[in-house]
Protein backbone atom coordinates (compact mmCIF):
# COMPACT_ATOMS: atom_id res chain seq x y z
CA UNK A 1 0.00 0.00 0.00
CA UNK A 2 1.00 3.52 -0.43
CA UNK A 3 3.07 5.24 1.81
CA UNK A 4 2.51 9.04 3.06
CA UNK A 5 -0.15 8.92 5.07
CA UNK A 6 -1.04 9.68 8.28
CA UNK A 7 -1.39 6.94 11.31
CA UNK A 8 -4.12 4.73 11.58
CA UNK A 9 -5.58 4.80 15.02
CA UNK A 10 -7.49 1.25 15.97
CA UNK A 11 -10.07 1.32 19.04
CA UNK A 12 -7.79 -0.23 21.75
CA UNK A 13 -9.99 -3.39 23.28
CA UNK A 14 -8.74 -5.88 25.74
CA UNK A 15 -6.41 -8.24 24.29
CA UNK A 16 -2.43 -8.53 24.05
CA UNK A 17 -1.88 -7.56 20.07
CA UNK A 18 -3.63 -3.90 20.34
CA UNK A 19 -0.57 -1.87 21.21
CA UNK A 20 1.54 -4.05 18.43
CA UNK A 21 -1.19 -2.58 16.02
CA UNK A 22 -1.03 0.75 16.60
CA UNK A 23 3.03 0.26 16.03
CA UNK A 24 2.89 -1.38 12.90
CA UNK A 25 0.18 0.61 11.74
CA UNK A 26 2.23 3.76 12.81
CA UNK A 27 5.27 2.41 10.82
CA UNK A 28 3.58 1.33 7.44
CA UNK A 29 1.78 4.46 7.24
CA UNK A 30 4.57 7.71 8.53
CA UNK A 31 2.76 10.51 8.94
CA UNK A 32 2.17 12.61 5.89
CA UNK A 33 4.68 16.07 5.23
CA UNK A 34 7.25 14.73 7.99
CA UNK A 35 9.91 15.40 5.80
CA UNK A 36 9.00 18.64 4.32
CA UNK A 37 9.77 21.20 2.66
CA UNK A 38 12.56 19.55 0.95
CA UNK A 39 15.35 20.65 -1.78
CA UNK A 40 17.50 18.03 -3.59
CA UNK A 41 20.33 18.49 -6.17
CA UNK A 42 22.49 15.87 -8.29
CA UNK A 43 25.97 15.89 -7.51
CA UNK A 44 27.74 17.15 -4.46
CA UNK A 45 26.97 20.88 -4.97
CA UNK A 46 26.03 21.60 -1.58
CA UNK A 47 26.17 25.84 -2.33
CA UNK A 48 23.29 25.25 -4.59
CA UNK A 49 21.09 23.14 -1.82
CA UNK A 50 22.12 25.16 0.74
CA UNK A 51 21.47 28.36 -1.52
CA UNK A 52 17.67 26.96 -2.51
CA UNK A 53 17.04 25.99 1.16
CA UNK A 54 18.02 29.38 2.27
CA UNK A 55 14.94 30.98 -0.20
CA UNK A 56 12.42 28.31 0.91
CA UNK A 57 13.04 29.16 4.53
CA UNK A 58 12.90 33.24 4.16
CA UNK A 59 9.59 32.40 2.08
CA UNK A 60 10.47 31.95 -1.40
CA UNK A 61 8.47 29.93 -3.34
CA UNK A 62 9.37 26.56 -4.56
CA UNK A 63 10.48 28.43 -7.97
CA UNK A 64 12.30 30.78 -6.37
CA UNK A 65 14.28 28.04 -4.50
CA UNK A 66 14.75 26.07 -7.69
CA UNK A 67 16.21 29.68 -9.73
CA UNK A 68 18.35 30.54 -6.57
CA UNK A 69 20.06 27.27 -6.59
CA UNK A 70 20.84 26.72 -10.11
CA UNK A 71 21.70 29.92 -10.35
CA UNK A 72 24.83 29.86 -7.87
CA UNK A 73 25.42 26.75 -9.19
CA UNK A 74 25.93 28.70 -12.42
CA UNK A 75 27.78 31.42 -10.65
CA UNK A 76 30.10 28.97 -9.08
CA UNK A 77 30.98 26.90 -12.21
CA UNK A 78 29.80 24.18 -10.26
CA UNK A 79 32.57 21.38 -11.67
CA UNK A 80 33.29 23.22 -14.74
CA UNK A 81 29.95 21.80 -16.38
CA UNK A 82 27.49 23.92 -15.12
CA UNK A 83 27.75 27.80 -16.29
CA UNK A 84 30.07 30.09 -18.10
CA UNK A 85 33.56 28.70 -19.00
CA UNK A 86 33.26 25.19 -19.41
CA UNK A 87 32.22 22.38 -22.00
CA UNK A 88 33.24 24.12 -25.14
CA UNK A 89 32.00 22.94 -27.86
CA UNK A 90 34.37 21.88 -31.64
CA UNK A 91 34.61 25.94 -32.04
CA UNK A 92 35.71 26.12 -28.89
CA UNK A 93 32.16 28.22 -27.53
CA UNK A 94 30.52 27.71 -24.41
CA UNK A 95 26.84 27.01 -24.51
CA UNK A 96 24.06 26.78 -21.77
CA UNK A 97 21.16 24.84 -21.43
CA UNK A 98 18.78 25.21 -18.94
CA UNK A 99 14.99 24.84 -17.83
CA UNK A 100 12.39 24.89 -15.12
CA UNK A 101 9.25 23.40 -14.08
CA UNK A 102 6.21 24.58 -12.06
CA UNK A 103 4.11 21.09 -10.82
CA UNK A 104 1.39 23.28 -9.69
CA UNK A 105 0.44 24.55 -13.10
CA UNK A 106 2.49 22.35 -15.54
CA UNK A 107 4.00 25.34 -16.85
CA UNK A 108 7.58 24.80 -18.39
CA UNK A 109 10.43 27.35 -19.32
CA UNK A 110 13.49 26.55 -21.42
CA UNK A 111 16.27 27.74 -23.06
CA UNK A 112 19.08 25.37 -25.10
CA UNK A 113 21.99 26.60 -27.28
CA UNK A 114 22.17 29.93 -25.07
CA UNK A 115 24.98 32.20 -26.04
CA UNK A 116 26.20 35.13 -23.83
CA UNK A 117 23.88 35.24 -21.27
CA UNK A 118 25.28 33.29 -17.59
CA UNK A 119 22.17 33.14 -16.11
CA UNK A 120 20.52 30.07 -17.95
CA UNK A 121 18.08 29.23 -15.32
CA UNK A 122 16.99 32.93 -15.04
CA UNK A 123 16.55 33.05 -18.99
CA UNK A 124 14.61 29.76 -18.47
CA UNK A 125 12.03 31.21 -15.67
CA UNK A 126 11.67 34.67 -18.39
CA UNK A 127 10.40 32.29 -21.04
CA UNK A 128 7.94 30.86 -18.72
CA UNK A 129 6.72 34.17 -17.31
CA UNK A 130 6.83 36.50 -20.05
CA UNK A 131 5.85 34.40 -23.15
CA UNK A 132 3.55 31.80 -24.23
CA UNK A 133 6.59 29.52 -25.40
CA UNK A 134 7.81 26.63 -23.50
CA UNK A 135 11.34 26.81 -25.15
CA UNK A 136 13.62 29.03 -26.78
CA UNK A 137 17.09 27.98 -28.41
CA UNK A 138 19.91 29.29 -30.53
CA UNK A 139 20.87 33.39 -30.90
CA UNK A 140 17.06 33.72 -30.93
CA UNK A 141 17.51 33.11 -27.00
CA UNK A 142 20.27 34.74 -26.25
CA UNK A 143 18.45 38.37 -27.83
CA UNK A 144 15.47 37.39 -26.22
CA UNK A 145 17.02 37.20 -22.68
CA UNK A 146 18.74 40.95 -23.66
CA UNK A 147 15.57 42.23 -24.26
CA UNK A 148 14.43 41.34 -20.99
CA UNK A 149 17.52 42.87 -19.22
CA UNK A 150 19.67 40.41 -18.81
CA UNK A 151 23.59 41.15 -19.56
CA UNK A 152 25.25 39.99 -22.51
CA UNK A 153 28.65 38.42 -21.38
CA UNK A 154 31.92 36.94 -22.81
CA UNK A 155 31.50 33.00 -22.02
CA UNK A 156 34.73 32.07 -22.83
CA UNK A 157 37.54 31.85 -19.93
CA UNK A 158 41.05 30.90 -19.95
CA UNK A 159 40.06 27.42 -18.90
CA UNK A 160 37.81 26.43 -21.58
CA UNK A 161 40.12 28.19 -23.75
CA UNK A 162 42.64 25.96 -22.51
CA UNK A 163 40.56 22.67 -23.09
CA UNK A 164 40.01 23.53 -26.59
CA UNK A 165 43.49 24.04 -27.78
CA UNK A 166 44.81 20.57 -26.47
CA UNK A 167 41.42 18.73 -27.92
CA UNK A 168 42.99 20.67 -31.11
CA UNK A 169 46.81 19.69 -30.53
CA UNK A 170 45.36 15.84 -29.81
CA UNK A 171 43.34 15.82 -33.30
CA UNK A 172 39.89 16.57 -31.95
CA UNK A 173 39.46 13.69 -29.85
CA UNK A 174 37.11 13.04 -28.60
CA UNK A 175 34.45 13.68 -31.19
CA UNK A 176 30.86 13.00 -31.76
CA UNK A 177 31.22 12.32 -35.66
CA UNK A 178 30.23 9.20 -37.64
CA UNK A 179 29.78 8.16 -40.85
CA UNK A 180 31.74 10.98 -42.73
CA UNK A 181 35.25 11.34 -44.18
CA UNK A 182 38.15 12.46 -43.18
CA UNK A 183 38.20 9.81 -40.36
CA UNK A 184 36.83 11.05 -37.25
CA UNK A 185 38.87 9.17 -35.18
CA UNK A 186 42.41 10.68 -36.56
CA UNK A 187 41.11 14.05 -38.27
CA UNK A 188 39.44 17.67 -36.89
CA UNK A 189 37.51 17.53 -40.12
CA UNK A 190 35.82 19.66 -42.00
CA UNK A 191 33.89 16.65 -42.30
CA UNK A 192 31.54 14.99 -45.52
CA UNK A 193 28.98 12.53 -45.00
CA UNK A 194 29.89 8.92 -46.03
CA UNK A 195 27.09 6.02 -46.42
CA UNK A 196 26.28 4.87 -43.16
CA UNK A 197 28.25 1.46 -42.81
CA UNK A 198 27.56 -1.18 -40.15
CA UNK A 199 28.83 -1.30 -37.33
CA UNK A 200 29.16 -2.35 -33.45
CA UNK A 201 28.31 0.60 -31.18
CA UNK A 202 30.75 3.24 -30.56
CA UNK A 203 32.17 3.27 -27.04
CA UNK A 204 30.73 6.06 -25.32
CA UNK A 205 33.08 9.17 -24.54
CA UNK A 206 30.91 9.87 -20.63
CA UNK A 207 32.41 10.85 -18.04
CA UNK A 208 31.78 12.42 -14.73
CA UNK A 209 33.44 15.58 -15.63
CA UNK A 210 31.93 15.98 -19.42
CA UNK A 211 28.03 15.14 -18.90
CA UNK A 212 27.44 16.99 -14.76
CA UNK A 213 24.72 19.09 -14.52
CA UNK A 214 22.69 20.57 -11.58
CA UNK A 215 19.35 19.27 -11.66
CA UNK A 216 17.21 19.98 -8.22
CA UNK A 217 13.70 19.62 -7.04
CA UNK A 218 12.07 21.62 -4.27
CA UNK A 219 9.14 20.95 -2.70
CA UNK A 220 7.35 23.42 0.00
CA UNK A 221 5.49 22.58 3.32
CA UNK A 222 2.27 22.12 1.59
CA UNK A 223 3.63 19.50 -1.08
CA UNK A 224 4.30 22.11 -3.95
CA UNK A 225 7.02 20.92 -6.57
CA UNK A 226 9.18 22.21 -8.59
CA UNK A 227 11.94 20.86 -10.48
CA UNK A 228 14.67 22.63 -12.43
CA UNK A 229 18.36 21.84 -14.27
CA UNK A 230 21.41 23.93 -15.57
CA UNK A 231 24.22 22.46 -17.75
CA UNK A 232 27.13 23.58 -20.26
CA UNK A 233 26.56 20.20 -22.56
CA UNK A 234 28.82 18.14 -23.04
CA UNK A 235 32.69 18.70 -23.57
CA UNK A 236 33.26 19.23 -27.69
CA UNK A 237 29.77 18.83 -28.90
CA UNK A 238 28.93 19.15 -32.25
CA UNK A 239 27.69 23.18 -32.48
CA UNK A 240 23.99 22.96 -31.84
CA UNK A 241 23.72 20.00 -30.21
CA UNK A 242 20.79 20.07 -27.40
CA UNK A 243 21.01 17.55 -24.53
CA UNK A 244 18.47 16.37 -22.47
CA UNK A 245 18.39 19.36 -19.86
CA UNK A 246 16.03 21.34 -21.33
CA UNK A 247 13.60 18.72 -22.48
CA UNK A 248 10.66 19.00 -20.76
CA UNK A 249 10.81 15.08 -18.93
CA UNK A 250 13.94 14.00 -19.88
CA UNK A 251 16.23 16.37 -17.89
CA UNK A 252 13.64 17.14 -15.28
CA UNK A 253 9.49 17.17 -14.52
CA UNK A 254 7.57 17.94 -11.55
CA UNK A 255 3.95 17.67 -11.20
CA UNK A 256 2.27 18.72 -7.38
CA UNK A 257 0.05 15.67 -7.62
CA UNK A 258 2.87 13.26 -7.59
CA UNK A 259 6.49 14.48 -7.15
CA UNK A 260 9.27 15.61 -9.27
CA UNK A 261 12.44 14.14 -10.96
CA UNK A 262 15.88 15.25 -12.75
CA UNK A 263 18.38 13.51 -14.42
CA UNK A 264 22.19 13.71 -15.00
CA UNK A 265 24.51 12.14 -17.18
CA UNK A 266 24.45 11.08 -20.95
CA UNK A 267 21.94 13.07 -22.57
CA UNK A 268 22.22 12.18 -25.61
CA UNK A 269 21.44 8.53 -24.75
CA UNK A 270 18.63 9.27 -21.35
CA UNK A 271 16.64 11.68 -23.72
CA UNK A 272 15.15 9.06 -25.47
CA UNK A 273 13.57 7.75 -22.74
CA UNK A 274 11.89 10.39 -20.71
CA UNK A 275 13.28 9.09 -17.73
CA UNK A 276 12.30 12.44 -15.36
CA UNK A 277 8.55 11.91 -16.98
CA UNK A 278 8.59 8.00 -16.15
CA UNK A 279 9.89 8.02 -12.24
CA UNK A 280 7.01 10.88 -11.76
CA UNK A 281 4.23 8.62 -13.60
CA UNK A 282 5.81 5.55 -11.86
CA UNK A 283 5.09 7.71 -7.96
CA UNK A 284 2.07 9.04 -9.31
CA UNK A 285 0.93 4.74 -9.70
CA UNK A 286 2.23 4.39 -6.33
CA UNK A 287 6.15 3.41 -6.11
CA UNK A 288 8.55 5.06 -3.72
CA UNK A 289 10.55 7.29 -4.73
CA UNK A 290 14.06 4.78 -4.88
CA UNK A 291 12.07 2.18 -6.84
CA UNK A 292 10.70 4.66 -9.47
CA UNK A 293 14.36 6.08 -9.80
CA UNK A 294 15.53 2.44 -10.57
CA UNK A 295 12.77 1.51 -12.97
CA UNK A 296 13.71 4.82 -14.66
CA UNK A 297 17.06 3.93 -15.53
CA UNK A 298 16.66 0.71 -15.74
CA UNK A 299 14.50 1.02 -18.79
CA UNK A 300 16.90 2.91 -20.52
CA UNK A 301 19.80 0.00 -19.13
CA UNK A 302 18.36 -2.72 -21.61
CA UNK A 303 18.92 -0.83 -24.52
CA UNK A 304 21.79 1.27 -23.77
CA UNK A 305 24.07 -1.48 -20.81
CA UNK A 306 26.88 0.80 -20.01
CA UNK A 307 25.58 4.24 -20.67
CA UNK A 308 26.48 6.88 -17.96
CA UNK A 309 23.55 8.51 -16.06
CA UNK A 310 21.86 8.62 -12.59
CA UNK A 311 18.19 10.35 -11.64
CA UNK A 312 16.74 11.71 -8.13
CA UNK A 313 13.34 11.28 -7.19
CA UNK A 314 10.97 12.97 -4.34
CA UNK A 315 7.53 12.59 -4.16
CA UNK A 316 5.02 14.95 -2.29
CA UNK A 317 5.63 13.80 0.81
CA UNK A 318 8.84 14.48 1.30
CA UNK A 319 10.64 10.96 1.03
CA UNK A 320 13.29 10.80 -1.56
CA UNK A 321 15.64 8.45 -3.46
CA UNK A 322 18.40 8.24 -6.50
CA UNK A 323 19.17 5.81 -8.77
CA UNK A 324 22.53 4.61 -11.12
CA UNK A 325 24.05 2.86 -13.90
CA UNK A 326 26.67 1.12 -13.04
CA UNK A 327 29.18 2.48 -15.93
CA UNK A 328 33.44 3.46 -16.51
CA UNK A 329 33.74 6.01 -13.59
CA UNK A 330 30.04 6.09 -11.75
CA UNK A 331 30.25 2.76 -9.38
CA UNK A 332 28.40 5.23 -6.73
CA UNK A 333 26.53 8.50 -6.91
CA UNK A 334 26.27 11.54 -4.75
CA UNK A 335 23.22 14.12 -4.55
CA UNK A 336 22.40 16.38 -1.71
CA UNK A 337 19.66 16.91 0.20
CA UNK A 338 18.27 19.82 2.91
CA UNK A 339 15.45 19.36 4.81
CA UNK A 340 14.55 20.24 8.86
CA UNK A 341 16.27 17.25 9.69
CA UNK A 342 19.45 19.04 9.46
CA UNK A 343 21.23 22.75 9.52
CA UNK A 344 22.67 21.89 6.73
CA UNK A 345 22.99 20.18 3.16
CA UNK A 346 23.21 16.66 3.93
CA UNK A 347 25.44 14.55 1.46
CA UNK A 348 23.84 11.49 -0.09
CA UNK A 349 25.17 8.55 -2.20
CA UNK A 350 23.53 5.58 -4.04
CA UNK A 351 25.48 2.32 -5.32
CA UNK A 352 25.44 1.94 -8.84
CA UNK A 353 23.83 -1.02 -10.44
Amino acid sequence: MRSGFGPVFVHRQHNMFAPVTILVSVLLFPRAHASLPLVINTWAFKSASAEAWGALQSGGSVLDAVEKGCARCEAEQCDGSVGFGGSPDETGETTLDAMIMNGNTMEVGAVADLRRIKNAIGVARAVMEHTDHTLLVGESASVFAENMGFVAEDLTTNRSLNIFSQWLKGNCQPNYRKNVSPDPSKSCGPYRPEALRTQSKRPRHANAHSHDTIGMIALDQHGHVAAGTSTNGLTHKVPGRVGDSPVVGAGAYADSLAGGAAATGDGDIMMRFLPSYLAVELMRAGADPSAACKSAISRIKRHYSEFFGAIICANTTGHYGAACNKAPGLSQFHYMVSNCQSDTPILKSVDCF
